[in-house]
């Protein structure tokens, strides 16, 4: 069935998007995806989410363009071939399975993993993979558009967008901290890391302080540098290996991988010597306050964290006050290094007043917590969370420092530049979290780079183009706005090239290749256009004109200009219609004909994506487009998911736990994996991919099928009935109101509400009707189930399409249901009143099961319902006063008044609705009663017995008076015992 309709689509260029100026228009896109492997299921997360926008949006008479891409720059691709080239086993083999699931030959398939050891063999079979799964997968994309980043013509748009950056004072080039691997030899970014889009990566700059030994200083890492009036000594760890190293002249002693760490932080570091850190125990050294402290032992030490020494201040770091109680109590340890003495006086240093805590901040956590000592870290950890935000925000120096009454926030910039301007403070960078690897394996720290080329996000006029660009956008779910904002107010230099991997070089200097969320930020634009490059053959001119600017160093100015002035004159409006096509060799109608495509589409109506872009890519593609374009052409709104996971684990590749979307489709349909990411989870929580929930969803489909084909075979009335039972009625209107709520569930993308309103809650609606439609007039039925069937497979379309495209044409209809319009709601067919009164027929069901299961008895079921209309009048004035915000007290005075002689029931009807035991809404009399005697037979079948209704103002049967009990919305219930010879229904 997919692949029919599939083969139909694409065949037929359904979803191939033109220019119509007759509609509106909407671009929606999704991040085009890195293709050094398959996509998996989160990938079909992100994207089936954008396809049903795409899909409601053509509904809704938009001419609609969603394209497709594919990014390859950077080191990710170029590392899978490097692990290949040096032989690593376990990558071969995982790449082995990838492969095989599209090639069954295992010959083939080795022959195509030996050739991933160049990245491009890599890139051309997975962007066929891509396009294969991603139109098994139903999805309403425009493939003339597709491009990839690592394209000649694609290199030339980004030398003009770079061209831009320059011209405005944005690209920069200087001395700056990055993440950088040392083996590879080169600045790495999120996307160059392993686990990158997962791990929240950042640099953290700690205060190195000198602490005199001998001729030499024992360097000690801190963050908190105005705590040194509270240190009382000196940890090292007595495991580690430590060096006394020249660092810029001077003589430090610091772990030897600190040493390592510190020659690519702009340092000359020459090693001297290396020795244990047990030797350091015991000595004497002095502060930069001039204090003497003992260099004592402590296992929490880490020697790959910053120097590997730290200054202790007991009273406010709870680590210090754990391992120091330990300390105290490990005779073995002070006899070992003969420290009993030195240790014996040492009492923690209150040196901030922190309101809420004790003279002790550090001891009063660690207790409280119960922190069972130095080893305890994810305690420790949280404590000195508490701790140093708690003092960082609202503590005080103390009296016996010389910052008395200063903010410690404050206090802290005061040490600084004290100790700075003494020579007695330096600084290192670190990476958190503190162990991270390329991809190809390599260990990323921070280095200082002199020459590398940077993005300025903190220049003061595009940090407010960019903050004003967020303003104006709309982003869903809203509650992300902030973290938006928070990254936008916190980017700053940001490196942008790279030495290696794929991409696009620096036009003044080739030897740096733009990295890969430095070129994918205003591709959207491109989109625009890519597919009318090619067909005018300007993609090979513009991108033979690039190579020639990389090749010149930019130098060659006709190439530069002609690049520049085309794509100022498309995107901008800039330049000479005439001018521009002459230098491209082209008539001057094809570079007006592309602009007016570019014109006719832009801005991006949505972008949606997964929340980890939003610190990164997501960002930039804000900031980069208020530095480029017009306001007219900034982006209009950002829609988020979150993360996939699987079977309650974090899915991932190494863990092998990955879904494929192949798999997903080959075990289920591309219907069922659509269905399932629509009605799973909301955007903003987490997809828990489960196979047993995926049964479940595939039985929700297959019932809808087998549904939907007795429908077709029941056949369609030849007339319109004069007059609808009520079943029909209440039908239609659930149908109506599903088209009218469900267009505002995806106009808000509350597409999980929409999958239940759809796939679940309609369905049900039509199973109940079908259940009783044999006591209906037979040509009612066919009308009524026919008119639901038609509407109902348009509504499934956005998120079911195949299905849905078979259902249409079986019924005889020769378009395809992707193009047709939003069903309309027909207005007349709303009911309140008739969805009320079935409201109360489905908690019928439910109370007399419970009377039942409380008597005992399964015999006959006698329903009394309908009190007088009095009573219907009280009732219905509860609803009125309630909706109202009136007080129950008033509300039961209110009715006593108004009903004489009815206090007792006025209470109690006041108190049922306020409780629950009543419904909210009003209801009438007439319709409650033909309501559940409408519905009787579907009241027995879910019951299995016999159900008798009786008006409960005339009861034929009621042997223990309980007619007089029923109230609007809860009729009485009465169950006979089951006679020995009766059998259930």
């Amino acid at each position: 069935m997919a692949e029919r309709w599939q083969r139909e689509w694409y065949l037929n260029g359904v979803f191939n998007a033109n220019p119509d100026n007759s509609r509106p228009k909407y671009f929606i896109t999704v991040p085009y995806p890195y293709i050094e492997g398959p996509p998996h299921i989160g990938h079909g997360r992100t994207f089936t989410i954008g396809d049903i926008v795409a899909r409601f949006r053509r509904m809704m008479g938009y001419n609609v363009l969603f394209p497709i891409a594919f990014h390859i720059t950077g080191t990710p691709i170029q590392a899978v071939a490097d692990r290949l080239s040096k032989g690593d086993a376990e990558y071969e083999s995982r790449l082995r399975r990838e492969v095989g699931l599209y090639i069954n030959d295992p010959v083939k398939v080795s022959e195509i993993v030996n050739g991933f050891k160049d990245p491009w063999n890599i890139v051309n079979f997975f962007k066929d993979r891509y396009i294969e799964d991603f139109k098994a997968m139903g999805y309403s994309m425009d493939f003339r558009r597709i491009f990839m980043t690592g394209d000649p013509h694609y290199s030339s748009f980004i030398i003009w967008q770079y061209v831009k950056l320059a011209s405005k004072g944005y690209l920069v080039r200087g001395r700056h901290q990055v993440l950088y691997a040392p083996d590879e030899n080169q600045a790495v970014g999120e996307h160059d890391i392993r686990g990158g889009d997962e791990l929240s990566i950042d640099i953290i700059q700690f205060n190195l302080l000198k602490f005199r030994l001998g001729d030499s200083y024992l360097v000690a890492a801190t963050l908190r540098p105005e705590t040194i009036y509270g240190a009382t000594n000196v940890w090292v760890n007595p495991n580690s290996t430590y060096v006394e190293a020249l660092v810029n002249g001077e003589r430090w002693i610091v772990s030897r991988v600190a040493a390592w760490k510190l020659q690519y932080q702009d340092k000359e570091v020459k090693v001297l010597r290396e020795f244990s850190g047990s030797e350091l125990v015991g000595k004497v050294v002095e502060s930069p306050i001039g204090a003497k402290l003992p260099v004592l032992p402590a296992t929490f030490v880490d020697e790959d964290t910053a120097t590997g020494v730290v200054y202790s201040v007991p009273a406010h770091a709870p680590y210090d006050y754990a391992a120091l109680v330990d300390l105290k109590r490990d005779a073995d340890t002070l006899r070992r290094y003969g420290i009993e003495e030195l240790v014996k006086g040492i009492e923690p240093i209150s040196i901030i007043k922190l309101p809420g805590f004790g003279k002790y901040p550090a001891k009063d956590i660690v207790e409280k917590l119960g922190v069972k000592g130095q080893g305890d870290r994810e305690k420790l950890d949280e404590a000195t969370g508490i701790v140093y935000r708690e003092e960082f925000y609202n503590g005080v120096m103390a009296e016996n420092t010389p910052y008395s009454g200063v903010k410690v926030n404050e206090a802290r910039v005061k040490v600084i530049e004290d100790l700075r301007g003494r020579g007695l403070l330096d600084t290192m960078y670190e990476v958190e979290p503190r162990r991270v690897y390329t991809r190809g394996g390599s260990r990323v720290i921070v280095a200082v780079i002199k020459d590398q080329w940077f993005l300025n996000f903190g220049d003061p006029t595009w940090k407010s183009l960019m903050i004003k660009a967020l303003g104006e956008m709309k982003i869903i779910p809203e509650s992300y706005r902030q973290n938006f904002k928070a990254t936008l107010d916190w980017l700053s230099m940001r490196p942008c090239a790279r030495k290696r991997g794929l991409g696009t070089r620096m036009p003044w200097d080739p030897e740096w290749v733009i990295e890969s969320l430095s070129d994918s930020t205003i591709y959207m634009a491109f989109y625009t256009i890519a597919h009318r490059l090619a067909e005018t053959g300007l993609a090979s001119r513009l991108g033979e004109l690039a190579k020639r600017v990389i090749e010149t160093k930019a130098s060659d100015k006709e190439a530069l200009d002609a690049i520049v002035g085309f794509y100022d004159y498309v995107f901008l409006g800039q330049g000479d219609p005439e001018a521009v096509a002459k230098a491209l060799g082209v008539d001057r109608g094809v570079v007006e004909g592309i602009r007016a495509e570019f014109e006719y589409w832009y801005p991006v109506d949505q972008r949606h994506s997964g929340i980890d872009l939003v610190t990164n890519h997501l960002s930039f593609f804000i900031a980069h487009h208020a530095a480029i374009f017009p306001e007219r052409h900034w982006p209009r709104a950002i829609s988020l998911n979150n993360f996939v996971i699987i079977n309650g684990r974090r899915m991932s590749k190494s863990l092998g736990n990955a879904i494929y979307l192949k798999e997903a489709v080959n075990k289920y349909s591309p219907d069922l994996v659509r269905l399932y990411v629509a009605y799973s989870a909301d955007l903003e929580n987490v997809m828990d991919w489960r196979d047993e929930e995926a049964d479940t969803v595939l039985g929700r489909l297959m019932d809808i099928w087998n549904t939907a084909q007795v429908i077709v075979d029941m056949g369609k009335a030849s007339v319109e009935p004069r007059t609808l039972s009520i079943p029909t009625r209440w039908l239609l209107s659930i149908l109506n109101r599903t088209i009218a709520e469900g267009a505002r569930a995806l106009e808000e993308m509350r597409i999980r509400e929409y999958a239940l309103m759809v796939f679940f809650n309609l369905y049900d609606a039509v199973k109940t009707y079908m259940t009783i439609m044999d006591e209906l007039p037979r040509d009612e039925v066919k009308y009524t189930l026919w008119k639901v069937l038609e509407a109902w497979v348009k509504l499934m379309q956005p998120i079911t399409p195949h299905m849905a495209e078979e259902i249409w044409h079986n019924m005889g209809n020769t378009t395809y249901v992707s193009t047709e319009a939003w069903p309309r709601v027909e207005q007349q067919y709303i009911n309140d009143d008739v969805e009320n009164a079935f409201k109360v027929v489905d908690r019928l069901i439910e109370d007399i099961r419970e009377v039942m299961r409380v008597s005992g008895q399964a015999g006959t079921v006698n329903v009394y319902v309908g009190p007088p209309e009095q009573v219907y009048e009280m009732f219905n004035d509860v609803i009125d006063m309630m909706g109202k915000g009136a007080a129950i007290r008033d509300i039961i005075r209110t009715l006593a008044n108004k009903y004489r002689g009815r206090g007792e029931l006025a209470a109690r009807l006041t108190n049922d609705v306020a409780s629950g035991k009543l419904p909210r809404f009003k209801l009438s009399r007439d319709m409650e009663v033909n309501v559940v005697r409408s519905f009787k037979t579907y009241i027995e079948r879910r019951l299995g017995v016999k159900v008798v209704v009786q008006d409960a103002t005339t009861p034929i049967n009621d042997p223990t008076n309980k007619a007089r009990q029923a109230l609007p919305g809860r009729p009485a219930i009465y169950v006979e015992p089951r006679p020995a010879n009766e059998a259930p229904l």
